[in-house]
Parts: structure tokens; sequence; C-alpha cells
């Protein structure tokens, strides 16, 4: 029983990474698939998977094919019950769910002002007020999960779930661009940079190289942590 997972550049493909998180940090059997997202054969990658135009998208073993990261995610835990995808606690269920779902609705001025990429850390980034407040946003909602879990651990509601799975791209955002946040939340970027799964993804990205780099905003830049 494996999955077939459909993910684009691992360096830079945000959304890639949180379906790739899903099942790899859940033990989920699957295979990977490479999608041509910046050599020009997206389009062809995906014909076969229709009406799916994006990634990541899966099929499961019975030949289904899901779409959106957020369908990717309620399926997994619909099929894996006791893998423990969301928190068990209600509260902090119901709270993961809330912070996932705006992870997928919002936060366009971080996204579009601060493209993924896993290279290097941009010097310099001049935060702008509406991306002021897309930082302020996602630090509130981290408060809101420690708030309402109930499990200990690093992660947002103590245990592995899939919303860190969801906001892994984010800390991957806020230190790649050398975000202000708090300390707490540096923290938890740490945390998820060194996770063992992010590792992974991140030396896999890197064996590809780029010229010229998708994302060159001509800031001065600083070694990757732990590079």
């Amino acid at each position: 029983m494996t999955y077939d997972l459909y993910i684009g550049d691992r360096t830079f493909s945000s959304w890639s990474l949180r379906g790739w998180l899903m099942m790899e940090k859940f033990n989920l059997p699957f295979r990977t698939h490479l999608v041509g997202l910046y050599s020009g054969t997206m389009a062809a990658d995906l014909a076969p998977l229709a009406p799916a135009t994006l990634v990541p998208v899966m099929k499961t073993p019975e030949g289904t094919v899901v779409g959106e990261s957020l369908a990717m995610a309620e399926t997994l835990a619909e099929r894996h019950p006791d893998a423990g995808l969301w928190p068990t606690d209600p509260a902090a269920r119901a709270a993961a769910r809330w912070l996932c779902a705006a992870m997928a609705a919002g936060f366009s001025t971080l996204r579009g002002d601060c493209p993924m990429q896993l290279q290097h850390v941009n010097k310099g980034f001049v935060v702008s007020d509406a991306l002021r407040a897309d930082i302020d946003r996602v630090e509130t909602l981290w408060a809101h999960a420690h708030a309402c879990r109930s499990a200990t651990g690093p992660w947002l509601f103590g245990k592995y779930s899939l919303a860190d799975a969801f906001y892994a791209p984010v800390t991957a955002r806020i230190v790649g661009y050398d975000l202000p946040v708090s300390d707490g939340a540096r923290s938890y970027c740490a945390t998820t940079l060194n996770d063992a799964a992010f590792k992974t993804w991140r030396a896999e990205g890197l064996k590809t190289t780029y010229t010229p780099f998708p994302y060159d905003f001509g800031l001065k830049t600083d070694p990757w942590p732990g590079d």
C-alpha cells in the first residue's frame, strides 16, 4: 500500500515540502516523483493527474488522485487514524486545523515577498508593513497553538502534527530572510530546521544547481545555519 507523491524542486517548492512531510514524518509508505516546476515540463508531467495543475499531488494506492495540501492532509488523516497526524486532544486538534487552514488561505505577502529558498540566508531584507503584519499573525497563531496544547514537546502542539508540516516553509522563510521574530519563534524555527526529515529534504534539493538562481535579491548572504 504505497502512495505516489508528485513534488516540485525541493529548494523552492514550499507546498511540496508540506506534502512530503505529511508522509515522511508519519511513516507512510510513498514514492516521490519530481515534476519539472522550473524546467518547463510541469503541465506535461501533471497531465496524467488531471485536473491537478499544481504540486503537491498524491495518488492513493487505489489510484485516486488528490490535489491541494489540505485535502491531502485530511485524506491521509482519515485513512491512517492511528498515525497521529492531528493532535489527539479535541481542542488542540481544532486549533491545528485552524492553523493549517489559515496557512493555506493567507499570508500572501509573506509568500510573495519571501519565496522559500533553502540555499542561504539573505541579509538586510527590508520588511514592509504588510510583511510585518503577516509575521505578527504567524506569531499570534503559534502562541495560540501553545496555549491549546495538551502534550509536551518542542512542536506547535507539543507532539509533531500536520500543523508543523504546514508551517515548516514559514520557518524556512523566517531564517532564509532573517526576518524579525521573537526568541520563542526563532527557537521553533531552529527545531524545524534541525529536524532530520527537514535536513534530508534540503540535502536532496541542494544536489541541483541553478544558473541563474531563481530568487536573487542582490543582497549579501550568510551560509545556511549549520553549513
